[in-house]
């Protein structure tokens, strides 16, 4: 079983200042997207499924026909793609929407628009992080463990102090688990930023208190692993949604409100993997130099070949 790669790509990165999925970071112009799809293929990965915008799917379309079209599977089958829309008007059809709303409706709306074309065990991932190639094998390990199973999802950990921006303050979910490697709660925690003390310091989002956080705490990146069955429950958590924000205009469907609510139904629990690699990305477009620096060190050492597709 190969199972299918997820790539949130339907953002615009307000704070970044443009469209960062399309943006050239590599030695040769590669995007971070392209280094993890590099990542996920060596993993065992077998389909690429993007979620877009409408008014630019025709360009990511062409993108990737070029960039891509020679790309092979670990098993030697050509690497197969998919793209699916997110629009705000995407909704159940016994809601109205509100015609003041701009924005879609997040993470977790995004994911249900691939409910059509994913039947296997998929990874859920950002078109802007990086997230690093021992991430995409623990993740796609465990994809294939749990081929065929019901209830059964993942959240890839990344440890605090390897996911924080120099060009500012984050925002990040703090992961929790129980005795057995089951996520009990994903807490989000604002500005959180490394203080003059050299402590890690970050506003909880319950309690409104700024706290002092673990360095090695595991905190979510939006890097999921599901089962298929994953969108019935999501669908019908996104209705109830619906039903008590339809006319807000700016409340999102995350998917950590999702799997918060699958755990406490008791009708799926969300295993917390740990993962030692250093995440990085564009928040900020401070940011872009040091990417572009990181991508160049993996280049000179050989990490990833250059260019990285031919």
């Amino acid at each position: 079983m190969k199972p299918t790669l997820l790539v949130l790509a339907a953002g615009m990165g307000s704070r970044y200042g443009g469209l960062k999925q399309m943006d050239g970071l590599g030695p040769n112009g590669e995007t971070i997207i392209d280094y993890s799809i590099y990542d996920a293929v060596e993993a065992g990965f077998g389909k690429v499924v993007y979620i877009v915008r409408e008014y630019f799917k025709e360009q990511m379309e062409q993108t990737v026909k070029a960039k891509y079209g020679n790309v092979k599977c670990v098993d030697g089958e050509p690497l197969q793609f998919e793209f699916v829309t997110q629009e705000l008007h995407k909704i159940p059809s016994q809601f109205t929407l509100n015609p003041e709303r701009e924005k879609p409706w997040g993470t977790a709306h995004a994911v249900l628009m691939a409910k059509d074309v994913i039947k296997e065990p998929f990874a859920v991932i950002n078109g802007d992080d990086y997230y690093g190639k021992e991430s995409f094998k623990i993740l796609g390990d465990w994809l294939r463990a749990h081929e065929g199973k019901t209830g059964e999802y993942a959240l890839v950990g990344f440890e605090l102090d390897n996911t924080l921006s120099e060009s500012g303050s984050v925002s990040r979910g703090i992961g929790t688990a129980d005795s057995t490697g089951y996520l009990t709660s994903v807490v989000e925690h604002h500005k959180i930023a490394k203080a003059a003390d050299g402590n890690i310091y970050g506003d909880n989002n319950e309690t409104g208190l700024t706290v002092e956080l673990e360095a090695k705490s595991l905190c979510s990146m939006n890097m999921w692993g599901f089962t298929p069955d994953y969108f019935e429950k999501s669908e019908s958590i996104f209705t109830s949604f619906l039903e008590k924000n339809i006319g807000e205009l700016k409340a999102e469907f995350y998917i950590p409100f999702v799997i918060d609510s699958i755990i406490k139904s008791g009708v799926g629990r969300c295993e917390l993997l740990s993962t030692p690699s250093r995440w990085f990305g564009v928040t900020f477009k401070e940011d872009r130099p040091g990417v572009v620096a990181k991508f160049q060190e993996f280049a000179d050492k050989g990490v990833y070949p250059t260019p990285l597709y031919k």
